[in-house]
Formats: C-alpha cells, structure tokens, sequence
C-alpha cells in the first residue's frame, strides 16, 4: 500500500501541530513509519487519504461499538445539529441520557456528564477527596486514567512510597497524593494501606485494563479490593471509560458483580463525540456544586450534539439483547484464528482477551501486569504490526494498547484479519 498523501500531510501537520498529531499515540513513534490520514469510515471499514481501505481494529480506541456512520447516531447529531450545536443552558436530552445510563448501570444513583475521560476520572477523584476528606489516592502501574496531573505518575523507590512525576509539569507536590500500586497485586495495595493508613481517599483502578495491552482482573482481585476499600473507609471507583457499555451493557460492576463506589465514562457514552461522565449513589454525588462544595464545571458539558449521539447509541445498546455476545463471540473467534497461526510457526505469544477487547503479546509468559506486559518483544510487533497493515488491516500501532471489535465486523473480515496473519507469521520469526 501507498501513502504518499498521508506522509505529505503529516508533513504539513508537523509544522502546525506538536509532533503532527492531537494525542500522542497516533504518531506511530511505537512502531515507526508514518500515521495513516483518515478520508472517512464506515461500518467496519476505513477509508484512508491514499484511497486504502483498512479493516479497523481500534473503532476510534473504543466508542464505535456498532462500527463507524452508524445510522441511527449520525441520524440523531445531524438532526440535532439543525436546532443549535450548544446553548450553555439545560436541556432535557440530558436528563433523557442520564436516565437511560442510571437504568442500566447497577449502584449509580445520579451522574454527570463532562467532555472527556481525563475530565470524568480528575473530577472523580476530587470528588472522592471532597467527600472523604482524605487527600491520597491509589492507582495502579500500566492503568492510564487521562492525562490529569494526578495520574501521571511513575513508580517511587519501594511498594510503600509515593510516587514521582513522570511528565515535567507535574509537581513533587501533587505526586506525593498518588500512591502506586500493583495491578492484579492485593498484597502491593495493602501495604499501602497499612503505610499511609487514614490518609487514602480512593482506589482508582481500570477494571479490565487496556491500556498496557487487555488485562481481565485475576479472580478475586476486584473483590479484594473491594474488601480492602470497605475495611479502611476507602471509595472504590472504577475507571469504565474503556469498558462501560462495552463488555456489559452495565460494565464491569455488572460483568463481575463487584460493586464501585465511584464509575467514571467516557468513549461508547459519547457515541463518538466527545463525552465524558461520572456517576455514583446520590450520596456522594449530593457533594457536587450546587447542590455541595466540591466544585466542577464546564461550558461545553451535556453538549446536545454529544448527547443526541450518546442517547442514539446507549439506546440501541440496551436494546439489543444480543450485541454484547455476538461481539464476545468475533473476538474469541478471531484469538482462535490468530493464536492457531502464531503457533503453527512457533512465535512466542500471549493473547489477552475479555469480551470485544483483546491484545496481542509477544512474549512466552503470562501478562497479568505492566511488568509482564513489559517484556514482550516490540521489535516483534512492529514487524507485526506493519505486516497487518501492508494486508490492510489496522491495529492499535502500540504493543500496550488494547484492540477493540465493532459488531460491523463480519465473519469475512475476520476470516480475512486470520489470513493475513498466517501470511506474516512466518516473518516474525
């Protein structure tokens, strides 16, 4: 494939741009070469600046669920679109939204929408301090909850220590409240617990992790959380911006029958423009301003474009009772197809899956953590990755990033996706 218009745009991004792109992973620096421009994209399909179709992977990192141009969604933004695109006023397509997100998530009693998931998850742990009145949170290496100060933060010198900034711009000052533990770990987040006991507001977690590749909770994990939170008066929330309305059409909480305190969204709710939103019982939600003194806001917040679009899909998804195990059922079909290739040509790999994410590891052992995610072989995927897309099929360009199904996906291109790994595994030897 060719991609002479794509490398001449990226050219002329770069001189615009910081680094050419809107956010970082996009500019390929994990795997080399040149980010493809995207023209269009429907159903299951992308359509580049080149005039390549790709059969695509990453549904925009996670919201187009039903595949791209979905008619009911695109239906309802252009419709809305023709009485306004925002007010800075209410309007009742946000009670409608919120409504159907409150029946179908389990333990939330209100919620509040924001334009982003870096918004949802800050404006959840400020919540969560207000509320306690604590100042520490913990969270987990290899769990990415946006680019929001507190949550960029690296591994201190021991299990029980704070952490240190690992973006300048982030203060000591802020680092020292986030404490880092280990996914998949009770014993590393007990120990903090024991170390800073009274002091932690919340445990802020992924619950199926995806972005140091997919990682499923081990059994008993989240429940072990949940214990720990309910033993030392620690607010449990779940950072569902990746899995919420996704793997359930209740998330996670519903999936595993764990109960968060605190569910933060984003992605899917948003029916792929940009949304956000937290939610959690009335009592903790009654902090907000007005009704409280932890305060939050934003001028583009319940945006009736971004509503209409969320309301579209979060409707279809709760009413087709079969979405969520036809996707499951792709995705398993598809780690069938690409682990029986790996291993008919002796490639060393772990494939993590739950639901319609998955990833691919290169590496022997299993990948419970960001330290095992770690050690696979990069050189490996990005001869991968660049043989995936020579086949026309695009990935996620980064080893630690989960793919996402849509249900636009046929048994065709998933057929299609299989072969083209047969063709390149004999390369990654």
């Amino acid at each position: 494939m060719l991609y002479q218009r794509s490398s001449a745009l990226f050219k002329e991004a770069k001189k615009v741009i910081p680094g050419g792109v809107n956010s970082p992973v996009r500019a390929f620096n994990a795997v080399g070469g040149t980010p493809i421009f995207v023209k269009s994209a429907n159903g299951a399909y992308l359509f580049d600046e080149d005039g390549n179709k790709l059969i695509d992977y990453i549904s925009s990192w996670g919201p187009m669920i039903l595949g791209h141009a979905y008619d009911d969604v695109v239906s309802a933004v252009t419709e809305r679109a023709k009485k306004g695109t925002s007010f800075g006023m209410p309007t009742e397509l946000e009670t409608q939204i919120a409504q159907l997100a409150v029946s179908m998530v389990p333990n939330i009693d209100k919620i509040r929408f924001v334009n982003s998931g870096t918004e949802a998850c800050m404006s959840a742990v400020r919540l969560a301090r207000g509320f306690t009145q604590k100042d520490k949170i913990i969270k987990f290496a290899g769990c990415y909850h946006g680019h929001s100060d507190s949550f960029l933060i690296a591994a201190g010198s021991g299990a029980i220590t704070f952490g240190t900034p690992n973006s300048p711009g982030v203060t000591k000052g802020t680092a020292k409240d986030t404490l880092l533990a280990t996914y998949n770990n009770l014993e590393s987040v007990s120990e903090l617990i024991k170390a800073n006991k009274g002091e932690i507001a919340a445990i802020i977690i992924e619950p199926v992790a995806g972005n140091m590749g997919c990682i499923p909770p081990v059994p008993g994990f989240l429940e072990g959380l949940r214990e720990l939170c309910d033993a030392n008066d620690i607010l449990l929330i779940f950072d569902e911006v990746m899995t919420g309305f996704r793997l359930e059409k209740g998330g996670v909480q519903q999936l595993l029958n764990v109960k968060a305190d605190i569910v933060c969204f984003g992605k899917v709710i948003g029916g792929g423009l940009p949304v956000g939103a937290f939610a959690a019982r009335s009592e903790i939600m009654d902090m907000l301003a007005p009704n409280g003194p932890v305060y939050q806001a934003g001028t583009l917040s319940g945006n009736p474009l971004a509503m209409s679009a969320g309301l579209a899909m979060l409707t279809v998804i709760n009413n087709d009772k079969g979405l969520i195990n036809r996707l499951e059922t792709k995705t398993a079909y598809l780690h069938n197809g690409i682990g029986e290739a790996f291993y008919k040509n002796n490639i060393d790999h772990t494939i993590n899956r739950m639901g319609s994410m998955i990833s691919v590891h290169f590496c022997k052992d299993k990948v419970v953590d960001f330290d095992s995610a770690s050690k696979g072989n990069n050189e490996t995927f990005k001869k991968f990755f660049h043989g995936m897309l020579k086949q026309g099929i695009y990935i996620a360009p980064s080893a630690f990033e989960s793919w996402f199904l849509n249900d636009a996906l046929s048994y065709e291109d998933l057929n299609t996706t299989i072969a083209a790994v047969e063709t390149i595994a004999p390369t990654l030897q």
